[in-house]
């Protein structure tokens, strides 16, 4: 067993020193990722989630890194020889993937600018959804479907990205058309009231309800308020519900699309 242990495998490296690599790689993945948890654990009330996951990343690969840096002399290896071995292969890398580098750039930007973060609703490429996870070289996407969609970061980058949760507070806008035979006064009155009533309406910036336009069918009339952009889409959906009751407790119709048809001539019906 001894001498088994004592083979040389190359140049002077045992399988002695060989085993030694294997349990010090090991024992640091089992460290960094008892690290890691205990990290998330601790920081979890005290850090956003995106940046949690930063932090237990960087710790994690870092732990990794020092237990390599320090297990290189017992394969022989010389650090100065593999810095610009790694540099040509870099370069060689480079030229044959920039994709892949654009990516990986990309995805740095991303983590240094934090244009986005994990749990934001967001628009990018045409694909709307959650963000699940933002890693080096491409975003996680959770559409709203529930769909698993993987966007490089190269596009990320270069893409208009949309964040609809980035501010405190989004606007709702509806466009309400009523008859023209009733009282424009009294249905702007009645909508503002309902919005009044709504606890999550901001009263700053305030809400704005007035006629638009003269419509073939109707008269328009635009709705404008801000809500907080946690309760957002729960509002958009309750108020405009509750505009339509009460616009029709008060006999305020929304008409259907009509047509009105005028005949130059007087259509004559021809009796049998």
């Amino acid at each position: 067993m001894l001498d088994i242990l004592g083979y040389e495998i190359y140049e002077g490296v045992t399988v002695r020193d060989a085993l030694t690599v294997v349990v010090v790689m090991l024992i640091a993945v089992f460290i960094a990722r008892v690290v890691t948890i205990n990290v998330r654990r601790a920081l979890a009330d005290k850090v956003r989630r995106d940046q949690l996951e930063i932090v237990a990343k960087v710790i994690y690969y870092g732990i990794i890194v020092v237990a390599f840096l320090g297990v290189t002399p017992l394969l022989g290896l010389n650090l100065s020889g593999l810095l610009v071995a790694g540099g040509i292969a870099g370069i060689v890398i480079g030229f044959a993937s920039q994709s892949v580098v654009s990516n990986f750039v990309s995805g740095l930007f991303l983590l240094w600018e934090r244009p986005i973060k994990i749990g934001d609703a967001i628009q990018v490429e045409g694909v709307s959804g959650i963000v699940e996870d933002i890693h080096v070289m491409s975003t996680v996407v959770r559409t709203f479907n529930g769909l698993y969609v993987r966007i490089p970061n190269e596009k990320m980058f270069t893409s208009n990205i949309v964040n609809y949760v980035a501010n405190v507070a989004r606007r709702i806008e509806y466009i309400i058309g009523i008859s023209y035979d009733d009282d424009a006064d009294k249905a702007v009155e009645v909508i503002k009231g309902v919005i009044e009533e709504e606890p999550f309406a901001l009263k700053e910036p305030s809400p704005d309800v007035f006629v638009d336009n003269l419509g073939d069918s109707s008269v328009n009339i635009v709705v404008r308020f801000w809500a907080p952009v946690s309760e957002w889409y729960d509002v958009k959906k309750r108020l405009l519900w509750k505009i339509k009751v009460e616009l029709e407790k008060n006999g305020i119709t929304i008409p259907f699309p009509q047509r009105v048809l005028w005949f130059a001539n007087e259509v004559r019906v021809k009796e049998s």
